[in-house]
């Protein structure tokens, strides 16, 4: 059986602004409806563990009520990303909300997890604000993960345009193309996948089902 993790966000407080934050809802759903329905099974996991803080839930998307309410006991009490075993793992999908800033490039148990799929020969996936997950990701050789990857993340005029830009601890696309990333943009709010091998990112929100169509033809497909 081929299974995928998708790592969540466990870090609520939107930079002080008395705003909340988390995982962005559709980020999760729509990687888990994806996979899914293509025969993966699909484990959950967060940062902290417990349950994770939401953000941009929409009540009357059917994909996000359908993942809420299937998955409404193990969100409720998602195991802590440090107690995971990555061995049985194919691939992780790291979903984004602007939670992942703040806890996502810090976490040691985000590097190891990312770090031992990929050097099985898994797959490593994330969209928007997920591929904070990679900003930290160091290989056994030392390298960089993203060292000389093509990949998408949410870009600073994105980052502008919900005047987050001072808000947030840092500017992701910045921070990935000074690790050694190539960011390959898209304009604002548009679906942008890019692939580069087994790294499958996304831009933003409307990029999260084409990351999981991309992600489930890697694992399903002739070459998997």
């Amino acid at each position: 059986m081929t299974r995928a993790l998708i790592v969540l966000t466990s870090h609520a407080d939107l930079g002080g602004t008395g705003r909340r934050t988390g995982f962005y809802v559709s980020e999760a759903a729509e990687p888990w409806a994806a996979l899914t329905g293509a025969g993966v099974e699909v484990d959950l996991a967060s940062v902290a563990g417990g349950e994770p803080p939401r953000d941009g839930e929409d009540p009357d998307d059917p994909v996000q009520r359908r993942f809420l309410e299937a998955e409404a006991a193990r969100l409720a009490a998602t195991p802590a990303l440090s107690e995971v075993d990555a061995s049985g793992y194919d691939a992780v999908f790291f979903a984004g909300g602007h939670g992942t800033m703040w806890d996502f490039p810090e976490a040691p148990a985000i590097s190891r997890v990312a770090r031992e799929i990929w050097e099985r020969g898994g797959h490593v996936a994330a969209v928007c604000h997920g591929p904070a997950a990679l900003v930290g990701v160091t290989l056994s050789d030392g390298t960089r993960l993203v060292a000389g990857k093509r990949l998408a993340a949410f870009t600073n005029d994105e980052e502008s345009a919900v005047a987050l830009t001072g808000v947030v601890p840092f500017l992701l696309a910045d921070a990935l193309t000074a690790r050694g990333a190539t960011h390959v943009p898209a304009p604002p709010f548009t679906p942008h996948t890019v692939i580069d091998g087994r790294l499958i990112t996304g831009q933003n929100p409307a990029s999260a089902a084409g990351v999981a169509e991309a992600l489930v033809a890697a694992l399903t497909g002739p070459a998997a």
